[in-house]
């Protein structure tokens, strides 16, 4: 058992450097991976991810006429954390990859605790930002916007952080309490994942298993934890770019409702609610992905 622990921990090290580079920026050292070409894209990830989670989470736009550009946020895999981790400044180094690639412009999107910087990017940098795609977004909602999932307690978030902070933990809870991984980590229904297409079920098990090592994503998944009991209003009436915001009612993080207010207060953005699907969406991501290959053709557009 122990041999296996390390060979998978091993091979999960391997394949999260696989296919990305680390660009020099103006910001610092920032690792990206790319697919495609065409209406350039950068998938800004949520807690537990990288690159490789952005590029696994909404698959297929790639063959869609989509440059994928997937970044690894400060503290995770091998883009540093420095001593301002703040979503401004994550925000900045977002624009610094776009420097760093000679883009002008380019759409972004921000999954879960990646939309707080993706939200940034698009209010401190509106002439860089062509659109905007917020996915089941970690994000900020006054105190009268009833909560669509009860908030997780202090003590159960001790416990996540610990857990996600240990290879030899998680490696663990993957192989004896793998749906309770899916509910409680990921927080979607494990029997609405087992009822998926075979298709989605594989997307699913990837982005579990994506998140070894999480030795290699700790310091950033401690900072998106303290940041989701900390978020604040922003000044999301100065949003321009033509902008999308997906979510499902049943998302164990409680997303459906700062969802809704965000698009609210976002002039003109469209709010996509789905009944079913918790966190990861299972069993829209053809819906998904149609719509935002369509906001990126029409911002696209003369």
């Amino acid at each position: 058992m122990l041999a296996r622990l390390h060979d998978d921990i091993a091979r999960a090290a391997e394949r999260a450097a696989r296919g990305s580079r680390v660009l020099a920026t103006a910001c610092g050292p920032i690792e990206v991976q790319e697919a495609g070409t065409g209406l350039p894209l950068l998938v800004v990830h949520g807690s537990g991810g990288g690159h490789d989670q952005g590029m696994a989470f909404v698959p297929g736009l790639a063959e869609q006429g989509v440059r994928v550009i997937a970044v690894s946020r400060f503290g995770y895999l091998r883009t540093p954390r420095p001593a301002d981790a703040s979503p401004p400044a994550q925000a900045d180094a977002h624009v610094c990859v776009l420097d760093a690639l000679g883009l002008p412009r380019a759409a972004v999107l921000g999954g879960s605790a990646g939309a707080p910087s993706a939200l940034q990017a698009a209010i401190r940098h509106p002439d860089r930002v062509s659109a905007l795609v917020l996915l089941v977004p970690i994000a900020y909602k006054p105190g009268s916007v009833a909560d669509s999932a009860p908030p997780y307690s202090d003590t159960f978030d001790a416990v996540l952080v610990r857990l996600l902070g240990s290879d030899v933990l998680f490696w663990s809870a993957l192989h004896v309490a793998r749906d309770a991984v899916v509910r409680h980590v990921l927080a979607t229904p494990p029997e609405q994942v087992a009822r998926a297409t075979g298709v989605e079920r594989a997307r699913v098990d990837e982005l579990i298993d994506r998140i070894l090592p999480v030795s290699l994503r700790a310091r950033g998944i401690a900072d998106d934890t303290r940041l989701g009991k900390s978020l604040g209003p922003l000044a999301l009436e100065r949003v321009r770019a033509p902008t999308l915001v997906v979510s499902a009612r049943d998302d164990g993080f409680g997303t459906y409702a700062a969802a809704q207010y965000t698009a609210a207060q976002i002039p003109g953005a469209r709010f996509v609610g789905f009944d079913d699907g918790g966190h990861l969406l299972v069993g829209h991501g053809q819906a998904v992905r149609r719509e935002i290959v369509e906001l990126l053709r029409r911002s696209a557009a003369p």
